[in-house]
């Protein structure tokens, strides 16, 4: 790379923030409006060791109010830089100056260097420039998209698939190339499985670029919750290890999915950095506008920690609320994503000095703007520092993860009492939940697992986490899992047990693919995928979090049977119609009618543990589901579908496979006006025309 001199560089201008490519160089912007002093860093490579050149920008030509810029002839696409940033170190201010530090762009587009990387340099005294990462510059307009955009919204309801990209093929079962495995190409190559399985949307864990060194002495931070650049995809997910492959690897597989008809959301971490807390490394944010990039305690010299991670960005502060718009777009318009999944989302509703605000400005400003308008917005409505916000989310377009579904759902199958009333809320969208004005069932994420937590499997294997690995005492992980492991802790042969276990995670699958708003699966659970009991593993890069593709055939009768209601649910109708349903009187039919054993007669009672309902469209497709999540088997009367016809039997997991499953064509016709429904099993018969997609 050409080294030019401070006099052959140009002012440059303030906007856009990051480094954009120009007609014969790069223009590169910073703001940090404390600084007295600015470098650019240039590297002849991505992992050279030393600086080619250090460029001292003059404050009369090079800054503009708090920013500072400069264009630089000769330097394009894949070239790596950094800054350094002079200025007070007051901690007791919050002002945190480090020019010893080199230090990542907040905009980089993607990140190199990551095998010179030492966490312990960032945090150490003295220059780390030999260990530190680098930006890179990216220009967006050398990719051939051929074509492609991002997706509308399916035509009906959407069905969320939550997935880790390396833990999705890493395992050697993956049957791919060893290069490919753990990868975006990885992904993409079973894009065409993701399809058949049913699923909608890929939301996809953090893909960003993130520090894996952040996390306890002898484990990696393998789930990617520690940001080091929002807007760079993760190179280590790329098998294209030049310093922008990572970008078009993922691109790569943002087309291979949209050719199968999937869209694709990101799990973005816009709350706090993998800075950490007072005793961090200096990576970006901290050394550029400490004060500005988070939400200070009572004392300046200490961070207010909301995420439980070591600090909270201030996302409400203005430059911040801008580079997270900014990120947004740039993931939109040049990476083609479909949508996003806000973790930690209510930290971004606390203004400034970390009070709530009805109106918080970044989340408006996602809300309305226009170029993301057709994306999925999803949150995480609740945060760290005890804020909750599921149904009262500001703005207008979000979904939210329903966390009170999952618990909900959990303790009506664990047999709890007093669960009746609450299930049929969650089962008809949540209406009591989402109460702004504009909701609709589909802001309610409704969920079993995710990643969080006991997958489906150990969900019904385990009634307490097992977390001894994660070398914190099993200090780590909620203790509030709702779980029954069914007779056995852990692994099992007794034959009756395991039995239990597979009807019980067929309940759960059923009862969240049926209830009205948008669910989502959590990957591996669909063939019984397994951490042992470890229900927080975020530091665990093996076996616990990597799915074991051999499953498929171990448990091909849960593969067999998610599929087939995948299927059967993306046929009803009543379920693709984004509204909430009204009930059935006397007086008017409506979209769902309720039953107990006897018909029109729910048991809300304390002990009652069976509930009945029929979904009814105007159609003629009509559903009856029968729910028994008690120990002993019970009768249900059968109610008689408004546009007439026989019963036939869709599923029941008490049965085991195949028999746990019918097809469109292949249900046995009911001849009987009752059903026996065995102890924690679930019974779905159909009537009228055809129920699969």
């Amino acid at each position: 790379m050409p080294q030019p001199g401070p006099s052959a560089c140009r002012s440059g201008r303030p906007a856009p923030l990051g480094a954009t490519v120009t007609a014969d160089g790069a223009n590169f912007s910073i703001c940090s409006p404390d600084a007295t002093g600015a470098i650019l860093v240039l590297f002849d490579g991505p992992s050279a060791p030393a600086p080619a050149v250090e460029l001292r920008l003059d404050p009369a030509r090079h800054r503009t109010g708090p920013y500072w810029h400069v264009e630089v002839p000769g330097v394009g696409h894949g070239a790596a830089y950094g800054w350094r940033l002079e200025g007070p170190r007051d901690a007791a201010a919050g002002l945190l100056f480090d020019p010893d530090k080199l230090l990542l762009d907040p905009c980089a587009r993607a990140v190199a260097g990551q095998d010179l990387y030492d966490r312990r340099a960032a945090a150490a005294p003295g220059d780390n420039t030999a260990r530190a990462l680098r930006s890179v510059v990216v220009d967006p307009g050398l990719y051939d998209w051929r074509g492609d955009r991002p997706l509308p919204p399916p035509p009906g309801r959407d069905v969320i698939y939550e997935v880790h990209v390396r833990a999705f093929s890493a395992h050697s079962s993956s049957g791919l190339p060893e290069h490919q495995r753990g990868t975006y190409a990885g992904l993409a190559a079973r894009a065409s499985w993701l399809r058949e399985l049913g699923v909608t949307t890929v939301e996809l864990m953090p893909v960003h670029e993130y520090d894996p060194q952040d996390a306890p002495a002898g484990r990696v931070n393998a789930w990617g919750y520690s940001p080091v650049a929002w807007s760079a995809p993760h190179a280590a997910y790329s098998s294209d290890r030049g310093p922008t492959g990572p970008v078009d690897e993922f691109r790569d597989m943002v087309r291979a999915l949209h050719r199968e008809g999937l869209r694709v959301i990101i799990d973005v971490v816009y709350n706090h950095t993998a800075e950490g807390g007072t005793d961090g490394p200096v990576l970006s944010w901290r050394g550029i506008d400490n004060r500005g990039w988070y939400i200070a305690a009572k004392d300046p010299a200490l961070y207010a920690d909301f995420t439980g991670c070591g600090n909270t960005v201030n996302a409400n502060q203005p430059v911040a609320t801008h580079v997270i718009l900014d990120s947004l777009r740039w993931w939109v318009r040049h990476l083609h994503v479909d949508g996003f999944r806000f973790d930690l989302a209510s930290t971004h509703a606390r203004g400034e000095d970390g009070v709530p605000l009805s109106r918080p400005p970044v989340l408006l400003a996602i809300d309305t703007d226009p170029e993301l308008a057709g994306s999925r917005l999803v949150a995480e409505a609740w945060d760290a520092g005890g804020l909750y916000q599921v149904g009262d989310f500001p703005g207008s377009r979000f979904a939210v993860w329903n966390g009170r579904f999952r618990d909900d759902v959990r303790r009506f199958w664990r047999g709890d009492e007093g669960t009746i009333e609450t299930l049929m809320a969650r089962l008809v969208g949540s209406p009591d939940l989402l109460r702004a004005a504009r909701a609709r069932p589909s802001h309610s994420v409704n969920f079993a697992t995710c990643h969080d937590g006991f997958c489906l499997r150990d969900l019904v294997s385990y009634d307490r986490k097992h977390n001894e690995t994660n070398g914190e005492g099993n200090r780590d992980g909620t203790d509030e899992n709702h779980s029954w492991n069914c007779g056995a802790e852990g692994p099992t042969d007794d034959p009756l047990v395991t039995a239990l276990r597979a009807r019980q995670a067929r309940n759960l699958l059923a009862i969240t693919l049926l209830s009205h708003g948008t669910p989502m699966l959590l990957a591996g659970d669909e063939f019984g995928h397994t951490r042992r009991g470890n229900n927080n593993p975020w530091c665990q890069d093996n076996e616990l979090n990597h799915l074991d593709w051999s499953a498929t055939a171990q448990d091909a009768g849960l593969l067999r049977f998610t599929r087939g209601l995948l299927r059967f649910t993306a046929g009803l109708r009543i379920l693709q119609e984004d509204r909430f349903w009204s009930a059935t009187s006397p007086e008017r039919p409506g979209d769902i009618s309720w039953h107990g054993t006897e018909r029109g007669r729910p048991d809300w009672s304390l002990r009652s543990r069976a509930l009945a309902f029929t979904l009814e469209h105007a159609g003629g497709q009509a559903a009856h589901v029968m729910a028994n999540a008690g120990p002993q088997a019970l009768e249900f009367d059968l109610p008689t579908p408004r546009a007439g016809g026989p019963w036939r039997l869709v599923a029941d997991t008490a049965r085991p496979s195949p028999a746990d499953f019918h097809a469109v064509g292949t249900e046995p016709v009911l001849a009987t006006t009752t059903v026996r429904v065995a102890p924690h099993s679930l019974v779905i018969v159909a009537a009228g025309p055809a129920t699969s997609a």
